[in-house]
């Protein structure tokens, strides 16, 4: 080689860039690992979230005999914080009892009117929000067999029923075909649970100043609507419709006047109901065809049951059952298999009246603003004084219970579930991790040097 060509390759040489192999390769390993950690923070997220997540999607078989063994809980407790939703998984199945009222936990800071649900065999609490103040048992009803939930639509401007399935977590809409009407609301349930009676509020007026009332019996599918009767629109309280045991017959009260009718809608019978007296609630048919009333003693808080011909409205064989006292009103759920009604019992406030006389002040009965609590008692025949089935914390102000509860005759020893439910769980875990990975995010440099500064240790003789 001559040192002319010599020369010319080491010129050659100088000119060419050099390569940092060493910092380059520093940096392929740095972001390998930062990619590492980052695939490593997201599994162990979505692995935290299925952990979390899956007991509350995963739906366990419905059981055929759900509700076989479904029986009335001696207390019901508020819900707690967190409860989950009468559709969320794993479902609920049958209820037992709702209730609504003005306690702290029914009122939430982000849903107002909230009803709590029971288990029909468990106390597992659900929870839904109606968006407003309905109680239960007047506009929002548990259906016969407890699967059910009817209620109105709320807040919504749509003419509609809402059928909450506790079993496999639907909600079906039952929409008005009355026209002109602003607001549905269901009344009673039929002893199949297969119809409704719904009450349809419709202006006479373009200024809305007053309604008329039109009652329809539904079937859930929505196809059939049978009119009831349409009239003016009169203050009432309590449960106004009554269905038969059989279903083939339906009684309901307008101001002071009670309708039998078939469920075609053919009225069979109408009479007036004596002073001091109004249809007992949706349990007021006996077993063997006889209608019963809820009276009240004049200028008295004792109420009493009667039972009257529903032809006629003419007392009958006497009902030989305790009086039950100081308390606003009762409401009939029905006949256990001993004989006894089972009432909702509506304990007064202490500063507001414990009667209400005039006739614009009856829906004031069973208002919230009049109810300390409510109880289920159990008036038996022969009894001198009535037995307490079910209790309830104060500002639980209205409960109602399943027939198939109510017929079958069991109580239980209940232990209201405390602490939180699960939904505190499910997003306390999931703001958790979320937390945590902004946090991994932040300091992925910092953990990048600290991984490098093990290698560089783990790598040097000693």
């Amino acid at each position: 080689m001559t040192a002319r060509l010599r020369e010319t390759l080491h010129a050659v040489a100088a000119d060419v860039p050099s390569y940092p192999v060493y910092e380059r390769a520093l940096t392929t390993a740095r972001r390998t690992r930062r990619r590492a950690v980052a695939a490593a923070v997201v599994v162990l997220v979505l692995v935290a979230l299925t952990g979390a997540v899956l007991p509350l999607t995963r739906t366990p078989a419905v059981d055929p005999a759900a509700g076989a063994d479904a029986a009335l809980p001696d207390r019901i407790a508020l819900p707690p914080l967190g409860t989950l939703h009468a559709t969320d998984r794993p479902r609920l199945g049958p209820a037992s009892v709702i209730f609504s009222g003005q306690a702290s936990r029914l009122q939430g800071w982000d849903e107002d009117g909230i009803v709590g649900v029971v288990s029909a065999d468990s106390d597992r609490y659900r929870i839904f929000s109606m968006g407003y103040e309905a109680p239960v048992g007047e506009q929002v009803l548990l259906s016969p067999d407890g699967r059910y939930v009817a209620r109105p639509a709320g807040l919504s401007e749509d003419r509609r029923v809402d059928i909450i399935d506790l079993v496999a977590g639907r909600t079906r809409q039952l929409r008005s075909k009355v026209a002109d009407s602003v607001g549905t609301t269901p009344l009673a349930w039929s002893p199949d649970g297969r119809q409704l009676v719904v009450d349809d509020s419709v202006p006479t007026d373009p200024m809305r100043s007053s309604y008329r009332q039109v009652l329809s019996i539904v079937t859930l599918d929505g196809e059939r609507w049978t009119q009831l009767a349409d009239g003016a629109q009169q203050p009432i309280f309590g449960s106004p419709v009554a269905f038969a045991p059989g279903g083939e017959r339906v009684a309901y009260q307008i101001g002071r006047t009670v309708t039998v009718a078939a469920t075609d809608g053919r009225s069979v019978s109408t009479f007036e109901l004596p002073d001091e007296s109004w249809l007992a609630g949706k349990g007021a048919w006996t077993t063997d065809g006889a209608l019963t009333l809820i009276s009240r003693k004049p200028g008295s808080t004792d109420w009493n049951l009667r039972r009257v011909d529903p032809a006629t409205g003419r007392d009958t064989a006497p009902l030989p059952l305790p009086v039950v006292t100081g308390v606003t009103t009762i409401r009939l759920l029905g006949w256990g298999p001993d004989g006894s009604a089972l009432v909702v019992a509506y304990q007064p406030e202490p500063l507001s009246p414990d009667r209400f006389d005039q006739p614009l002040e009856l829906d004031q009965r069973t208002a919230y603003p009049n109810v300390r609590s409510v109880r289920v008692l159990a008036l038996t025949p022969a009894v001198t004084a009535p037995r307490t089935l079910m209790t309830a914390p104060e500002q639980i102000l209205a409960v109602d219970v399943a027939d198939n509860v109510i017929n079958g005759g069991r109580t239980r020893d209940a232990t209201p579930p405390g602490g939180v439910g699960g939904r505190f769980w499910a997003w306390g875990i999931l703001i958790t991790l979320v937390i945590a990975s902004i946090a991994v995010y932040r300091s992925r440099n910092g953990l990048v040097l600290w991984l490098d500064d093990r290698r560089v240790k783990r790598a040097r003789p000693k």
